[in-house]
């Protein structure tokens, strides 16, 4: 395993990625990450929170129109997420926090489509209170999107030192 992941970190793309000058290495792709994460996890929570009762005034079911921009972000950090994987590979595969942080983003991405089924067909959804169950998968969604950023950021500080070699400290 161990022979796959030093492969992958030997890749021209990898090496590109983590040991270039330029701008549009290691900088922009975390920088897309972010905007990403900004995009699912910051949507989502704006849902969740109108779900468990913040700003009452406001509707619920035109928010689901936002559905399409978490999506996108979350197609972002695909993308971006798994280049940043792949060229510090023995690193953050090896780290018990990247698996704690993927495990909630998996349960923040499940909770997005359990709650467009459940929540934004609710036939009385904006004319009467929404069940517990509702309020509960809101919770437990603001728990994994705040526990998949913590981890996230966690990753820079936890276990082994991941990023451009020049940022490596020793």
């Amino acid at each position: 395993m161990m022979d796959l992941l030093n492969a992958l970190e030997q890749s021209h793309f990898s090496k590109w990625l983590l040991e270039s000058n330029s701008v549009f290495a290691y900088p922009t792709f975390l920088f897309l990450h972010t905007v990403g994460m900004a995009m699912v996890a910051g949507v989502s929570a704006a849902i969740d929170l109108r779900v468990v009762g913040v700003a009452p005034a406001i509707p619920i079911r035109p928010l689901e129109r936002l559905y399409p921009v978490m999506w996108a972000g979350f197609g972002i950090n695909l993308a971006t997420g798994t280049a940043l994987v792949i060229a510090d590979a023995t690193t953050k595969l090896t780290n018990p926090d990247f698996g704690i942080k993927m495990a909630f983003v998996f349960g923040g991405i499940a909770l997005l489509a359990i709650m467009r089924k459940r929540i934004f067909r609710y036939p009385a959804l904006d004319q009467a209170p929404l069940p517990a169950r509702a309020r509960a998968l809101a919770w437990l969604s603001l728990a994994c999107w705040t526990g998949a950023i913590t981890c996230g950021r966690l990753l820079a500080y936890v276990g082994p030192v991941s990023g451009p070699r020049g940022l490596r400290v020793h």
